[in-house]
């Protein structure tokens, strides 16, 4: 009798597989990290088979600590770090080329180019994007171009693409399917997000043969099974979404108006916006929120390149601390309304600026500045962030986003999530389970194989932890968001 549901979690730094029961508790979970690489300014690259490895490994170690067996999953849900893309060789699986990550810039040039000729609009209206180097359509065309003899092998259908979703479905089945989900297709610029197809005008556009391109299925559908040998049971993978979409999923934001946050390598603030794809007047992002039966929500969605990455940043690169958990007490040692501000463009700057030139910067620094100061500055500048995106969504659809709920590894510092309250102006709501994007491809996967009977029951699911309210008096808070704004402006290009 299946009791589990397996979702594997693959991030940008590390890989999870976490186990949940039928009530959407967390039953066990294992963790590996894995290297990025920054091969040149602005590139960055993952070994394929380190992600591959990593979710074989982390899988099987969950399974075990909990002495819990293959025969005992009812079903698999992936959730994966969008837009990184990957080329392999349909007969033998190898891997091209090393994963562009999506938040490579090495295409900013050639995104210039397109924009420059007038396409930014017109490709906007088709895939709800702007042409930035963060989407897939210009790294794979970039690959076709790169790797030796590439593009005439794609021209004969021997290569498949893929983001890490599609890549792991292919190994997990053996090579048996090629297959993504509308939310994953919706982030790659190829993919006409109306008529829910790779859209042929796209591709002629950034030159993309369609014998590449994978099946785009629901978010909740038959995504084969796993092949026997890396699990030791042909477990069906029913649930497949891109990260900030499942985290939709996972914090049960299915009526229009509802929007969650998500703090992990990036920010991601993505709100329920129904059967319409709305389209932003401020160069935020129109996306698939998830699509089911065939039937399609969309999001609007602001995307921010760093988040956790600046706390991982300033432990392993500047060493002000020992531990990520270190930065709550840090951050409390500081006076209110000190003068310093960072900015974490370390890979250019996100919704609503889109500059992939901007690089990172601290200002206000005085005699006084220390450890403290910094650290809480790099915790505030996901707050401001966060705040840039609020004051768009809020002028793009008319409404005000009231209550956030919120997840990933940064919400779990109670002093950022008071300042996010207090800077965004509005309640901030932290769930029970803080897993919310593995819970997300969790429940999807549960959809699709009769667990859950519809969106309403797993809504009736989610609990919240804590709700932190604004405190800080308005006059505070708009003197420091406009000392954000203008450092903002001093790093761009």
């Amino acid at each position: 009798m299946a009791s589990y549901l397996l979702a594997i979690d693959q991030g940008t730094t590390s890989t999870r597989a976490i186990l949940f029961d039928r009530d959407a508790n967390v039953v066990g979970a294992a963790q590996r990290e894995f290297t990025q690489y920054f091969p040149q300014d602005g590139w960055v690259e993952h070994d394929a088979e380190d992600i591959w490895s990593s979710v074989v490994a982390t899988c099987r170690e969950v399974l075990k600590a909990q002495g819990v067996s293959a025969d005992e999953l009812g079903g698999i849900g992936i959730t994966n770090q969008r837009e990184t893309s990957l080329i392999w060789d349909r007969d033998t699986g190898e891997v091209l080329h090393p994963a562009i990550v999506w938040q490579d810039r090495r295409t900013a040039d050639a995104c210039k180019a397109l924009r420059d000729a007038g396409h930014g609009d017109w490709v906007q209206s088709r895939t709800g994007l702007l042409i930035d180097p963060y989407f897939s359509a210009t790294k794979l065309a970039w690959m076709l171009d790169h790797v030796n003899g590439a593009r005439e092998r794609a021209e004969r259908g021997e290569l498949a693409f893929g983001t890490v979703d599609t890549f792991l479905i292919w190994r997990l089945t053996g090579g048996r399917v090629h297959a993504t989900d509308a939310t994953n297709a919706s982030r790659t610029a190829m993919f006409n997000i109306h008529t829910q197809q790779w859209d042929g005008e796209l591709l002629r556009l950034f030159d993309i043969p369609a014998s590449l391109l994978p099946e785009v299925k629901d978010s909740s559908d038959d995504f084969g099974r796993v092949d026997t040998q890396w699990l030791g049971s042909d477990i069906p993978i029913a649930g497949v979404a891109g990260d900030q979409q499942a985290a939709l999923v996972g914090q049960a934001c299915f009526e229009p108006g509802m929007g969650k946050s998500t703090y992990g390598t990036g920010c991601f603030m993505i709100l329920n916006t129904g059967q319409r794809a709305e389209t932003s007047r401020n160069r935020l992002l129109t996306t698939v929120g998830y699509r089911l039966n065939g039937e399609t929500t969309y999001a609007m969605e602001g995307s921010i390149f760093v988040a956790g990455a600046t706390v991982q940043w300033m432990r392993d690169g500047l060493k002000l601390f020992a531990e990520a958990a270190d930065t709550e007490t840090l951050a409390q040692q500081t006076r209110s309304g000190h003068s310093v501000y960072l900015v974490p463009a370390f890979t250019g700057l996100g919704a609503p600026h889109w500059d992939p030139q901007a690089r990172g910067a601290i200002f206000g620094l005085t005699r006084d500045t220390g450890i403290a100061e910094i650290v809480a500055a790099g915790l505030q500048a996901v707050c401001y962030q966060t705040r840039d995106l609020q004051v768009c969504m809020n002028d793009d659809i008319s409404v005000n986003t009231g209550t956030l709920r919120v997840d990933g590894g940064m919400v779990s510092n109670n002093w950022v999530m008071q300042f996010l309250a207090d800077m965004l102006g509005v309640p901030v709501d932290r769930p029970t389970v803080l897993e919310t994007t593995a819970l997300g491809a969790a429940y999807l996967a549960g959809l699709h194989i009769g667990w859950y009977r519809n969106l309403d029951e797993i809504a009736g699911l989610w609990r919240c932890e804590r709700t932190f309210t604004p405190r800080m008096p308005e006059s505070e808070r708009e003197t420091l968001y406009r000392g954000w704004l203008d450092a903002v402006e001093r790093v761009k290009c």
